[in-house]
């Protein structure tokens, strides 16, 4: 499956650990991640060298060629949300992770569209079960 796994880049790193084992799993898995550099602890140096209409053409390609979004909210941004929205304009499946005790927006927390799943986990391992439920029930749909 192609997945466009989608996470705060400039609004924050504090949860790259996380951003990591999700994309090393999906990875594992034999899932496609074309954002896999996003889990990289240096993805500002990688990503400062590419200009802007770059990354948005690009990122958007990936979003329109990709089965399913899976998107870490747990720290804001809005390139996050514009991706969410775009995916679930175009018909994708999003599932929205963040940890518990975070406050998400309530454009996504309110969200009523069926292609949007959120889940909120304690830790690393309950997060990876609940992307691996979301991804079997997409390959069901």
């Amino acid at each position: 499956m192609n997945i466009y796994f989608s996470c705060s880049v400039t609004g924050g790193r504090k949860d790259q650990p996380v951003y990591q084992a999700i994309v090393e799993h999906l990875q594992a898995n034999s899932h496609q991640v074309p954002t896999a550099e996003l889990m990289d602890v240096d993805v500002l140096k990688i990503e400062a060298v590419i200009d802007p209409l770059t990354v948005y053409e690009r990122d958007v390609a990936w979003v329109e060629q990709c089965d399913v979004v899976i998107a870490e909210v747990s720290t804001p941004s809005h390139g996050v949300g514009y991706e969410i929205a775009l995916a679930l304009l175009i018909g994708k499946p999003v599932l929205c992770c963040y940890k518990s005790g975070c406050t998400i927006s309530k454009m996504i927390s309110g969200n009523t569209m069926p292609t949007l799943s959120r889940v909120e986990y304690h830790d690393t391992q309950e997060v990876l079960k609940s992307i691996d439920n979301f991804l079997q029930a997409a390959l069901k749909a």
